[in-house]
């Protein structure tokens, strides 16, 4: 295990390298000066355009500024400064984690505690009534894309019945006023990630749920939630970890979209206005932390699939 743990590792360094280099090239090549409003200001001397220019570096070659932004990233752990918000970037990027994290990982751990029950009992009740309406919600919930489920809540319930605010303000005091205000993009989120990985368990709790080693359980006269939950549903989650482990790093990362239609000041909304406005800092920072966690969690779901199931040795 060990050695397979390093010759992951060094693999995952590698992979790393090479998305950063991509995606730096992509902001490299994108549309846009990276000095925004600075560049089109008349008020603004040619001059003092060029010394701004200069101090970051944005007319060096590719290679040039690429090395210089992996030196300060890898070796000095120094995300830059912001080209719009001209404040450094892990402040900025720092500040906006909590919400995300608030609203994006609540609605992740709903999704779970909903979608594994539902799945399980869709599969062990499979074409019943519950089954059916299960199947049929889920196949709803992900069909729907979530800028049209956010903005049909916001018209029922901030519009209509004018019970929850459709903008989330994160100056709002005490504990009840920011509750209510994450209700919708964390249902949102919630539903569209539970109505994916509903489909996910209930198709892996079909194929492990009349294996021959869950008859034997049942032969032996154990208990059915004994033979549901240690037998089958056990090795019926091996390929569900995958799914969720790969899914977890957008925890991180936000919900782009939704986060958009609620005006939530999160990193998804953080990263659509940093790439309008070339901000290659910030949207380095972003996308490359997600990249980190997307590879790390990869590891992590190996590893969990020895712990799910002791058959899996890594040599």
């Amino acid at each position: 295990m060990g050695r397979y743990l390093i010759r992951r590792l060094l693999i995952s360094v590698v992979t790393l390298i090479a998305i950063s280099v991509i995606l730096y090239l992509i902001m490299f090549l994108a549309p846009g000066d990276p000095l925004g409003e600075l560049a089109t200001n008349p008020n603004v001397p040619p001059e003092v355009q060029q010394r701004i220019r200069e101090s970051y570096g944005l007319d060096d070659p590719f290679y040039i500024q690429y090395f210089k932004w992996a030196e300060a990233y890898f070796l000095r752990l120094d995300w830059g400064e912001s080209f719009t918000a001209r404040v450094p970037v892990r402040d900025y990027v720092l500040d906006r984690i909590p919400v995300t994290l608030w609203i994006s990982g609540t609605a992740y751990l709903l999704s779970i505690l909903i979608a594994i029950p539902v799945g399980t009992l869709s599969a062990i009740k499979q074409y019943s009534v519950f089954d059916n309406v299960a199947t049929t919600a889920a196949f709803i919930g992900f069909s729907i894309p979530t800028f049209f489920s956010g903005l049909l809540l916001i018209i029922i319930f901030s519009i209509q019945l004018d019970w929850l605010p459709f903008v989330y303000t994160s100056t709002r005091e005490g504990i009840w006023p920011n509750i209510q205000q994450s209700i919708m993009p964390i249902t949102v989120l919630a539903l569209f990630s539970a109505a994916q990985l509903v489909r996910f368990v209930r198709a892996s709790m079909l194929e492990t749920i009349n294996q021959d080693y869950v008859r034997t359980a049942r032969a032996k006269g154990l208990k059915e939630s004994a033979v549901i939950v240690r037998h089958s549903l056990r090795n019926a989650l091996i390929p569900v970890v995958t799914i969720i482990a790969l899914q977890l790093p957008t925890v991180v990362g936000g919900a782009v979209i939704t986060e958009q239609i609620f005006r939530v000041p999160g990193l998804g909304s953080a990263l659509i206005s940093s790439i309008l406005a070339s901000d290659i800092p910030v949207v380095m920072a972003i996308t490359f932390g997600v990249s980190i966690l997307v590879v790390l969690f990869n590891v992590v779901a190996d590893i969990l699939y020895a712990t799910l199931d002791p058959r899996i040795k890594y040599d």
